[in-house]
């Protein structure tokens, strides 16, 4: 049953990621327009750096890919996490509206990792 769960939950996971990710492409979703001025400066500045909102894009399509599959459901949670730790913080210090959707995914995704520790023991021996 746990097993079940866990498929159920990641699929959804990677399905909201791999959303995500295509949006930062195709800008598919509006922005909402009630946003606090601090989060908007933040985006604004941002948005300056032509770069990083691809990057993020990319890192997210990837790892919500990873993160549909059982044999590589290990590697996408790895991939996501520092995209998931850059979402709890902007959720934590710019606004906290986003932090009962942050919270429940970065649980799920450390609980992806914590189920598969034994693949990433190997990377922490000498």
């Amino acid at each position: 049953m746990k097993q079940k769960i866990i498929t159920v939950v990641s699929v959804l996971f990677g399905l909201m990621f791999i959303n995500a990710g295509l949006n930062k492409f195709f800008n598919y979703m509006p922005v909402p327009e009630d946003l606090p001025e601090s989060l908007m400066q933040m985006m604004q500045a941002i948005m300056t750096m032509d770069w990083l909102i691809p990057l993020v894009g990319f890192v997210e399509l990837v790892g919500g890919m990873l993160f549909l599959f059982k044999k590589t459901r290990a590697l996408g949670a790895i991939v996501i996490l520092p995209v998931m730790v850059g979402i709890l913080l902007i959720n934590t210090v710019t606004d906290t509206s986003g932090l009962p959707i942050a919270l429940p995914l970065f649980a799920i995704n450390l609980w992806v990792i914590i189920e598969n520790w034994p693949k990433y023991k190997p990377m922490f021996q000498s």
